[in-house]
């Protein structure tokens, strides 16, 4: 096990899980990957959960804003790491994206901002302070990588690339389209795939698992669904897609 202890710019740093029922959040990815928490208050009066594995800082499960309507499902988060948020911003705006939120400092922990590229897609950027990301990556019960699917691929490309820097390495589909990846320093960090038709950008998340298709019955048992089925025989980098009780959608991967 590598604990991190920073992120590039533009990396993938943190994901988080807003939820209507943090409580059930909280049982049913401890019977998925056995995280153990830590609740804190929020200004509100409710409460939010840190998620941990092994010990290790890894996830966020937190309340749905007050504004949400009621009903709205569950949604895992990706935040991208950010060497200077506020100026990353400014370079978004001028470069066709979004900018949903923010900069905000958040107590002495970091500062969070919200954007999306041309076509949609709503991302966090996330300057560290105190907090810079997902203790374990890679790793079972840990992020491993996040995709967006968007209608406006090759915009969304640029995009990041004028933000970050990104080296991307495009690989051809069979149904003639591509799947771009986002490179730092040659290694991947983030995949851009085209929506289907008439679908709009969202980002899917990916978390390790020791073996998926035992992930696959605990989310069931767990009154969970799974949207992806494992392979019949799963290796490394085999993946399946659940949906949590509360309507959360998230991607594992089978990682050592």
């Amino acid at each position: 096990m590598t604990v991190r202890t920073n992120y590039a710019n533009g990396e993938p740093c943190w994901a988080d899980l807003q939820t209507p029922d943090v409580a059930a959040a909280k049982d049913f990815y401890a019977s998925v990957f056995g995280w153990t928490y830590q609740d804190f208050p929020t200004p509100d009066g409710r409460s939010y959960a840190q998620a941990f594995m092994n010990g290790q800082l890894v996830a966020t499960i937190a309340p749905q804003g007050p504004l949400q309507p009621p009903g709205t499902p569950a949604q895992w988060n990706i935040y991208f790491a950010a060497a200077d948020a506020a100026a990353l911003l400014d370079d978004a705006t001028h470069a066709g994206g979004n900018v949903q939120f923010g900069p905000e400092e958040v107590g002495g922990t970091g500062v969070l901002a919200f954007l999306a590229p041309p076509g949609g897609g709503t991302a966090g950027i996330w300057q560290a302070g105190t907090h810079f990301g997902s203790h374990l990556f890679n790793e079972p019960g840990a992020l491993v990588w996040a995709e967006l699917s968007t209608p406006e691929p090759q915009a969304a490309v640029g995009f990041f690339q004028h933000l970050f820097g990104h080296e991307v390495t495009e690989y051809p589909q069979d149904d003639g389209g591509s799947y771009s990846t986002l490179l730092i320093d040659g290694g991947e960090v983030a995949g851009v795939v085209p929506a289907e038709e008439g679908e709009e950008a969202s980002w899917q998340v990916y978390f390790g698992a020791a073996g998926i298709r035992n992930a696959a019955e605990v989310a069931v048992q767990a009154r969970g669904e799974v949207i992806v089925e494992p392979d019949e025989h799963p290796a490394d980098g085999s993946l399946i897609t659940i949906k949590d009780p509360q309507g959360g959608i998230l991607s594992l991967i089978q990682v050592n």
